[in-house]
């Protein structure tokens, strides 16, 4: 089973089962992974939304199934220099897709996401592998 990271969009609508379209036909026999940082905004997603214990626990049993790459010291390497890259540049990206983007240049894996544009310049610029887009 070929592994692929989860953007954030991805990883929610898969865990409602809300993935429809190109995009989850694509993910059919690949192996879900998500990075820290979804991990980190998914959490966050359930105290702003004030989440009660029944939906947090369903949220808790489908990531419990999924594996979460760290922020170890290669992807923060890595994350150094596509910032680096991106402020010499003067196109500065936000801070969690470059996390994201770092994980998935680290670890040579594609991305399955439903915000394209937010990647564009990870994968122009640095060899970004998007899900149906290899």
């Amino acid at each position: 089973m070929q592994p692929v990271i989860l953007d954030t969009d991805v990883a929610s609508r898969t865990h409602k089962g809300k993935l429809t379209g190109p995009l989850a036909t694509r993910l059919i026999g690949r192996k879900p992974l998500i990075t820290f940082v979804t991990y980190g905004e998914l959490t966050q997603w359930t105290e702003i939304r004030d989440w009660g214990s029944l939906r947090r626990q369903e949220l808790a049993d489908w990531l419990s199934g999924i594996p979460i790459l760290p922020g170890d010291e290669a992807v923060a390497a890595t994350w150094g220099k596509l910032s680096a890259a991106g402020r010499k540049a003067g196109k500065p990206q936000p801070v969690n897709d470059m996390w994201i983007a770092a994980c998935c240049l680290t670890y040579d894996l594609p991305l399955a996401t439903l915000n394209l544009k937010d990647y564009e310049y990870f994968k122009e610029m640095h060899g970004l592998r998007i899900l149906g887009e290899e």
